[in-house]
């Protein structure tokens, strides 16, 4: 049976755009040598690309076949290789300790499990490994730039903030952003963002 994210992905057209997400594009330079790149919720690989066309090793997870079909497309596009894993970040297992570095780029869950996807990706980077985050916040909600339209899916800032402090925080940042990422992700958005790297 087809998901929803796989609804939505059936479009021949990248209806998130084909290029980076900005802030991936951005920061890029701070999972520099950090090899071997897990990049979850991927949708149709914009980012999981643009990382395997920076050097890095990709495996791109989502929960929709037809944006792992469509990531594999673009990335024969760009001349890139990326691995692909379909994965239901909220039920399947993930690796544990395997990756240098993680992103994930709007992925959207149920506020009550938002903190044990978080724990899974983070669990998924090895020791003195890096994740990178961009999500909508509570506040994304009067903007009309996309993301989720309930509030349930959009993330607390100072839930966010909190669960980063285990860690080291490199990056953290709350407030309006540009984003132009295809037909669905236009003009002013309210996200929050982070670069943490665990403990070696």
């Amino acid at each position: 049976m087809m998901n929803i994210w796989d609804q939505h992905f059936s479009t021949t057209e990248y209806v998130y755009g084909e290029q980076p997400n900005a802030f991936i594009k951005d920061y890029v330079d701070f999972i520099k040598g950090y090899v071997n790149v897990a990049a979850y919720a991927e949708g149709e690989g914009r980012n999981a690309v643009f990382l395997a066309s920076k050097g890095h090793l990709v495996t791109a997870f989502d929960y929709a076949r037809n944006g792992l079909e469509k990531t594999q497309q673009l990335a024969k596009k760009q001349g890139v290789t990326v691995v692909t894993q379909l994965a239901d970040l909220l039920h399947d297992e993930l690796p544990v300790e395997k990756f240098d570095a993680a992103i994930m780029v709007f992925g959207h869950f149920p506020m009550k499990q938002q903190h044990a996807v978080f724990e899974r990706i983070v669990n998924s980077v090895k020791p003195g490994g890096r994740i990178m985050m961009e999500l909508y916040s509570i506040y994304q909600l009067p903007y009309a730039s996309g993301g989720p339209k309930q509030l349930d899916n959009l993330y607390d800032p100072l839930h966010v903030l909190t669960w980063c402090q285990p860690y080291k925080i490199i990056h953290f940042s709350t407030g309006e952003q540009i984003r132009n990422e295809g037909t669905l992700h236009t003009g002013l958005a309210h996200t929050v963002q982070f670069i943490i790297e665990k403990e070696s």
